[in-house]
């Protein structure tokens, strides 16, 4: 898959606020630092895309950018902040568990996670809590051009493992850098190939 069109679509805080043209949804999130601005820029090919709902007052909401008006690619706040009030992250949270487990077009939420270092103990939670929540989930781990390929192969390896110690098998893993391009196709492809697994069963 090649994006050749990605439009900011709008802010919400909630589910009922979503745009109302109805389209697949690929959520991404992650902790603060993770690269996530930097990811959904190389994906689409516009260095400036994610910077739209960076303006003031649309940091802590959520945007939506329709995708060759296809589907629409989801920037969620972040979670685990820890630069921010405890009542400012318990309404992230809340607005965060809103849509994900209420969107009915939420087809994939991608969790991003620095490639450099162990997932941490809030990673893991927001994945158990996926889990529990039986949300559809795959794992991007960026920053892939900061280590050299045998330790990032180990830190891969590594939290691998440690998410087998959980889960009986692995979600969709990819590795991601912004820098390089690295893991754009493969991401993308993806997502197209889940797009036409819906197609597919829709026909049916």
């Amino acid at each position: 898959m090649k994006i050749t069109e990605a439009l900011f679509a709008g802010s919400s805080t909630r589910v009922s606020e979503k745009p109302k043209q109805n389209f697949p949804e690929f959520a991404f999130i992650g902790r603060s630092n993770v690269g996530k601005s930097s990811l959904i820029n190389m994906l689409c090919n516009n260095r400036k895309l994610a910077m739209t709902s960076a303006t003031p007052g649309k940091t802590r909401l959520i945007n939506h950018f329709l995708i060759n008006r296809q589907w629409y690619l989801v920037d969620l706040p972040g979670y685990g902040y820890a630069k921010m009030s405890m009542s400012g992250r318990q309404k992230l949270a809340q607005m965060i568990r809103n849509y994900i487990n209420l969107s009915p077009d939420l087809a994939m939420l991608f969790v991003l996670i620095d490639s450099r270092h162990d997932i941490g103990k809030i990673d893991m939670d927001f994945l158990f809590e996926l889990g529990e929540s039986r949300i559809p989930f795959g794992i991007i781990f960026t920053k892939g051009d900061k280590l050299g390929p045998v330790a990032l192969q180990g830190q891969i390896e590594k939290n691998r493992q440690m998410i087998l110690e959980h889960w009986e098998e692995l979600p969709p893993c990819f590795v991601s850098s912004s820098e390089t391009g690295l893991g754009k196709e493969e991401i993308l492809g993806y997502i197209g190939s889940v797009l036409d697994s819906m197609d597919n069963g829709t026909d049916k």
